[in-house]
């Protein structure tokens, strides 16, 4: 059977913790940020976790993870 190919935008987008958990980028931080506040822009800073309704799609994008 053939290798399994990555989604590669999926693979730029999400990254694996050490426990298995997916991230992904906060939305919102790309544009237009004269007008948030500090506070708003502080929280899109971190990574969060992948909701759970998203897994099987992003697993499914990401087989060598």
């Amino acid at each position: 059977m053939p290798k399994m190919k990555t989604n590669k935008s999926a693979a730029k987008r999400f990254k694996v913790t050490g426990k298995g958990r997916i991230m992904r980028r906060k939305a919102g931080k790309s544009h237009l940020l004269e007008e948030k506040t500090a506070k708003r822009k502080r929280r899109l800073r971190k990574p969060a976790e992948l909701p759970k309704e998203e897994l099987k799609r992003v697993r499914r994008m990401l087989p060598y993870i």
